[in-house]
């Protein structure tokens, strides 16, 4: 195995969601399908090589994620440092995007906000990260 490929979240608007990730974090759209089953977006972070896929499945009703349900929890985004955690505070903050303030904890600090479905981010900080 050599890590992960990519991550891929099922969401209600394709084009609302590449958006708001291509304009917060800087990703850019890779690649667009249309499938007979769903649209999706390709989006790739060309600094770090992380590929996120945006899933609009045609047979969804719009209702919204849930932790709660068997799939995925939230996605974690790794940071360089605690200053750089707080500096995406203030980010955030200007972009009018609700967010946790950073939070300190035994395994790392964390700062976590919701995309547009809801969907948990968690952008992560850990010294001496594996």
């Amino acid at each position: 195995m050599l890590g992960f490929s990519h991550v891929s979240l099922s969401v209600r608007d394709r084009d609302r969601s590449a958006a708001w990730y291509t304009e917060l974090f800087g990703f850019e759209v890779f690649e667009q399908l249309d499938e007979p089953e769903y649209v999706e977006a390709v989006l790739l972070h060309r600094a770090t090589g992380t590929i996120l896929c945006l899933q609009q499945h045609r047979s969804n009703a719009g209702e919204p994620f849930d932790p709660r349900r068997t799939g995925a929890d939230h996605v974690a985004f790794r940071i360089g440092s605690r200053d750089e955690l707080v500096a995406w505070e203030g980010r955030l903050a200007e972009r009018g995007v609700p967010f946790t303030p950073v939070v300190d904890r035994h395994y790392g600090s964390v700062l976590c906000l919701r995309d547009p479905d809801g969907i948990q981010l968690e952008l992560f900080y850990r010294e001496q990260h594996p």
